[in-house]
Parts: structure tokens; sequence; C-alpha cells
């Protein structure tokens, strides 16, 4: 089992990554929590048939209060959001409660911001259960959506802890792996040219990526995300480096309706996207076909979906965390490991998508 210190301004916390390392929880609630009252955790459809059972053995001795969210991004809606606190306050959850999030990124940003609102704060844990929560685990990003943009409701909330079970991504399907080996790829291109090299030359194929190879990938991702979010907690600098692909990525996920569309698959769009602008506007010097060929071997669709439009797109990216005023900002890449926030006109972003 490997541990990655994550350090923020506002909290220092463990991410435990190994096979069985859920079998640790006990030994950290009891050290961490003595007065611990009530657990409460928050899971999807999903998750709860594959591996509730697992987790439930070893919280036993506390008999957990479950909540089960629907499965993928359905679970980020305000319905949801208010169901959970409901549960929580029926449950007669106090400050000495603990809110364990058991699922992928969805779960994880639903859970963090039940507990970032509930009586104005509660501990909570995350116990992942997909690739792509290697990204969004860390950080402390939590938050739900809203029709007109992906994550706009939420808040900067730091969980006490990361449990990353690789025992439990053994069951993730092709596309969820693909979702999140594209935050994997994200990590190397805004932060590590070494780390790069080494995916493109020895991942060829995700269905048979071996364990040692996910680990290894996975715990560089997490490293690299330290790295941002420790200078700048709540994004108002380096850590928007780490919206790599997300401008338009984010923007093909609210076109075709949350849940239709990957995460990561779309933020792979975004990040070819990024490199052809970076390419144009910054004189990147980087092989865009070696890269859409590797991706395209891994599984990846590498343009835009035919029915969507380029005026809702730009609407949509209007509307990106990154924008200000009506400006839409792309991270986009100088050279590789050295990323910069830049301004695109709608112009521009016309002919670009146009040419795209």
């Amino acid at each position: 089992m490997e541990t990655i210190q994550i350090q923020t301004e506002s909290k220092e916390y463990p991410v435990f990554v190994g096979d069985g390392c859920r079998n640790e929880l006990p030994v950290f609630l009891t050290n961490h929590f003595p007065d611990l009252t009530r657990i409460l955790i928050i899971t999807d459809e999903t998750v709860a048939k594959l591996h509730l059972e697992t987790l439930l053995q070893v919280l036993k001795p506390w008999e957990p209060i479950i909540f089960t969210a629907p499965a993928g991004e359905k679970a980020k809606t305000f319905e949801v959001y208010y169901d959970a606190l409901t549960t929580a306050l029926a449950s007669r959850l106090d400050r000495k409660s603990v809110v364990l999030s058991f699922g992928g990124g969805a779960v994880g940003d639903l859970t963090g911001f039940v507990a970032a609102s509930f009586m104005r704060g509660i501990p909570f844990i995350q116990v992942p259960t997909t690739i792509l929560a290697h990204d969004s685990a860390v950080g402390g990003k939590v938050a739900i959506n809203h029709p007109l943009g992906k994550n706009m409701i939420g808040a900067f909330y730091q969980p006490e802890a990361v449990f990353y079970d690789l025992e439990l991504l053994n069951t993730l399907p092709i596309h969820e792996i693909r979702s999140g080996f594209a935050e994997v790829i994200k990590h190397a291109l805004i932060a590590d040219p070494h780390f790069y090299d080494w995916l493109r030359l020895n991942i060829d194929n995700l269905n048979a990526i071996t364990k040692e190879q996910l680990s290894a990938s996975l715990v560089q991702g997490i490293k690299i995300k330290n790295k941002f979010v420790s200078q700048d907690e709540k994004e108002t600098g380096i850590r928007a480096f780490l919206n790599l692909g997300h401008t338009l990525g984010h923007a093909i996920e609210a076109e075709m309706g949350y849940g239709n569309f990957t995460h990561g698959e779309a933020v792979m769009i975004g990040t070819i996207f990024a490199l052809k602008l970076s390419n144009n506007l910054l004189g990147l010097s980087f092989n865009i076909s070696e890269f859409i060929d590797w991706v395209t071997e891994l599984g990846y669709e590498t343009t835009v979906p035919k029915k969507l439009s380029f005026e809702s797109l730009i609407a949509k990216m209007r509307q990106d965390k990154k924008s200000v005023g009506d400006a839409i900002r792309f991270v986009l890449l100088e050279q590789v490991g050295h990323p910069l926030l830049q301004e695109v006109s709608e112009e521009v972003l016309w002919q670009e998508l146009t040419r795209f």
C-alpha cells in the first residue's frame, strides 16, 4: 500500500492506494474519530450491487446508514442532493458523525457537497471505486450539476482521507476505464513529459492494462494533482490548469445530456481540441497525429459528435467556470508540462471548431 500526503491550505490528509486498503478503515476511524456517533454511506445503485456488502463487513461495528443514489451523473441533481440531506436529518447525524462516499466521481461530488452543507460541514471520507475518481476524489472540489452548467453549485471541502482500493476497480466496464484514464493522460500533459512518454510507449490496450501499470499511473496522477492543489486550493490560479480539455469537454457533456457521454471521453475530445488550439495559437510543437492515433487505438472518440451545433457548444463554454464575463478561456500548452490560461475569441473558436 502506498500513502500520498495531500497538503492544502485548509487541511492535510492521506490518500491510501493499494489492494484491500478498505480494510484499514476501522483503524483510521477509531484513531481519528474516537467519539464517532454514526456513519452515513452514500453510494449508487451499481456500486451497491457490486461492492456494498464487502464494505459493510469492514464497517460492521458502526452499523452504517445507507443512502443509494442513481448511477452516474444522475446522482448530481438537486433532488438527489435534497434526498441525501433528508436521510442525514432523519437518521439524526450530528457533528460527530462521518459521511463516507463509496463510488465514482459523481458519488464523490454529491457526498462531499452533502457533507460540506450538512450542519455547515461534517467530516467525510472518500472510498473511490473508479479510475476517474483518482482525480475527483483528491482536492476537495464537491458539487452538483445544473441544466445550465456542470458542477456549478458546490464548494471546496477537503475529505479526511481517501482509501483507494484497487481491488474495487476489477469490475469496471471498458467505457469507465477509458473515462478515468483520460484524466491520467491529462495529468501527464500538463505536468510531466516523461510520464506522458511512458504512458504512450507502455499503454496500448486499456482492456489489458496490468495492475502494476494501473497502480503506477494512478499514483503518479494523484501526485501531480497534489502539486497543483497544494499551491492553489480554491482555483484562483494554477489549479485551473487541471481543467485541460474540460472547457469543450463539459460543453459536450451538457449538450449530450449528463450521463449519455462519459466525462473522460468528452474531456479527451476537449483535450485534442486544446492541443490543436495550442499548436495554432501558441506554436506548440507536438505531434498531434501521433497522439490521435494512440488514443484512437485506446478506444476514444476524437471528434465532436455530429449532432451538436457549434452555437450551442460556444454558449455552454461561455458558462464555464474559467470564463470571465463573456470571455471564454482555455487551458493550453506552450509545451508538454507547461500549461497556461488563454482567452480565445468566439471568432477564433468558430474557425477552429470548423477545422476540427
